[in-house]
Formats: structure tokens, sequence, C-alpha cells
């Protein structure tokens, strides 16, 4: 299999350097450029086709949400996948740069393992958001209670479908979830498309984001 190709966005050239270091190291991932503000990284991608960027929030110019949401937006026809990395815990953060279309948001110190875990899922159409982040985001959209946000489902979830939206909204892989729900991967995928296209969204991030607008992912089971 060929290498994850990565480009690195984040205006401090010494953090563009510790993950160029952290992520050259890693199996399977090759770094193929930097950018130091999201106009470099939106000609950067365009130029490089990477098949994942690292995105920083706070740059210069053009921020990460804005360059992530002419990547990875809505209405982008060949959306590139985003893994936003920042040194902030902040929810407007999260949230916003889960609705440009990012695929996964991770802090600074996350660490090399889950780094390489974020693009690695990135890369296969998972996501991944950082542990610490997934559990608070939950808390707080429970708390708020059911929203009406959200375009609602054109035929009823089976019991099974919601299952998996929960786990998705978790921030769970396909991986994760084969093995909490007991069933096999190819099952796994086949829910998910199936999730999709009842939702009329593009990937999982798009589940999560429905799955908090209309309240289910803050429901006990």
């Amino acid at each position: 299999m060929n290498d994850i190709r990565v480009l690195v966005a984040d205006d401090q050239e010494l953090v563009r350097t510790g993950l160029q270091m952290i992520l050259q190291v890693q199996p399977g991932i090759e770094v193929v450029g930097t950018a130091a503000d999201g106009l470099q990284a939106l000609e950067a991608a365009r130029s490089l086709k990477p098949d994942v960027v690292l995105m920083d929030v706070r740059m210069p110019g053009m921020d990460g949400l804005e360059a992530t949401r002419r990547l990875a937006g809505p209405d982008v026809p060949d959306p590139v996948a985003v893994v936003v990395i920042t040194t902030f815990d902040l929810d407007e953060y999260v949230y916003s740069a889960l609705r440009a279309g990012a695929r996964g948001f991770l802090l600074k110190d996350a660490g090399p393992a889950l780094l390489a875990q974020a693009v690695h899922a990135a890369a296969a159409g998972d996501a991944l958001i950082a542990p610490s982040v997934t559990a608070r985001l939950l808390t707080a959209f429970a708390s708020s209670g059911p929203r009406t946000g959200g375009q609602q489902p054109v035929e009823p979830l089976t019991d099974r479908e919601e299952q998996i939206l929960l786990t998705v909204a978790q921030g769970r892989t396909n991986a994760e979830i084969s093995a909490e729900l007991h069933i096999s991967l190819s099952t796994v995928k086949t829910h998910i498309a199936s999730l999709m296209a009842k939702l009329g969204v593009r990937n999982r991030v798009e589940i999560a984001i429905w799955a908090y607008e209309t309240g289910r992912a803050g429901r006990r089971s």
C-alpha cells in the first residue's frame, strides 16, 4: 500500500517542524509539504493533492477553519480529508471544525500515537476526535436538551442503525464499533453507508453532527 501523503499547516515554524518530524517516522505516513497559513494550505493542497491535511486553527490571514471549509466543506465536490489540530481546547472550535468538514480534531499535546491514528483514520474515511473533547461535547449537547435542527431521515433508522449512530457520534472508528457491537467490519461499513444515504450526509462526521443536532447523541440508552 502507498504511504498516506500529509500536508502540515501551522503558522509556527517550530510546531510545523515538530509535527513533520513526528509524522515522518510513523509507518505508512509521508509528509509531502507544509504551509504557514490558511491560504498557503489551500494552494499547497491543490497542487500537492495530499491524502490528509493537518490543519491548525489560529493562523494569520485565512484561519484554519476557513481553509478547512474551502477544502472539505459541504459544497466542495471532491473534499480533502482534514484533521484540525490546535492548542486551544474550545468547544466552539471543535464544532466549527466539524461543521467545516474536518474528519478529526486533536489537541497538540495528543502525542505521536494518537496523531498517527487520526491521520490513518481520516485517510480511511473514519473520524477521530480527541477522547476528552468527545466526552465533553457529548455532555454539553446532552445537558442542553434535544435540538430541533437536523433534517429528519426520509426513512426511519433501524435499531441497529441507531446504535451505530451513537457510536459514530462518540468518535469510534469502524474497528472499535465492530468490537463493541460484536459485528463484522463489513457490516459496520454497510450500516454507515445506509446511515449516510438515509440522512443525506457525505461522511461519518456529518453523521455525528446530525446526531448532536437532533439530540440523539445526548439520549440515555
